[in-house]
């Protein structure tokens, strides 16, 4: 291995953390091992120990970055249904091949420590943030067209997690019409959400 130029702070990390991506790409889970991403980075184990003592922890940050880097417009269109649509549409389109790699690369992982893709997005969320579809129905709350009262989580979600699975078992970007699908026909009912009547 030769050591690269010397790197220190955020170049050193980003550099790792590239070089780690690369390794689960190519390798999935079972290559993704300190002695392939320090070759890769060009530099040594125990630099990577001193960062991330467990390679879960060097895993999730790997994947923290690069999710990150992929954020998903929420769109505001005024309504509740275009704004949803719209955010499955934008899921697709920016997400849905790193989503896709993940659930394949990371199979060994999700067995091994007995965790999900669902585990592993709530390590992805941002503390204290809400999801997207917490935020679009807050929005329609305050717009009048949901009334203000609890709702269970799974329900909030129900369309990411049902737009996740067809990705999964498709392996590849979901269809509009499987977006609309999945917002017209299972989440606004869940919600009771009825189309505001058109201007007289």
């Amino acid at each position: 291995m030769t050591l690269k130029g010397r790197r220190r702070g955020t170049e050193l990390e980003d550099a790792i953390l590239d070089a780690a991506f690369e390794v689960l790409t190519e390798h999935s889970y079972a290559g993704f091992t300190y002695e392939a991403i320090a070759a890769r980075a060009g530099t040594s184990r125990p630099v990577l120990y001193r960062r991330w003592a467990q390679r879960e922890d060097l895993l999730l940050a790997t994947i923290r970055k690069h999710w990150a880097a992929h954020p998903v417009e929420l769109p505001d269109t005024g309504n509740l249904r275009d704004d949803a649509i719209g955010f499955l549409r934008n899921a697709g389109a920016g997400r849905s091949g790193m989503m896709t790699m993940l659930g394949m690369q990371l199979a060994e992982y999700f067995r091994a420590t007995g965790t999900s893709f669902s585990d592993l997005r709530r390590h992805l969320l941002i503390p204290g943030r809400r999801s997207g579809f917490e935020r679009l129905l807050e929005r329609a709350v305050q717009r009048g067209e949901l009334p203000d009262v609890p709702r269970p989580p799974r329900v909030v979600n129900v369309p990411f997690d049902l737009f996740r699975h067809e990705m999964f078992m498709t392996m590849r970007p979901p269809s509009d019409e499987t977006a609309i699908e999945i917002i017209d026909q299972i989440w606004l009912p869940l919600l009771g959400w009825r189309p505001a009547p058109p201007d007289l």
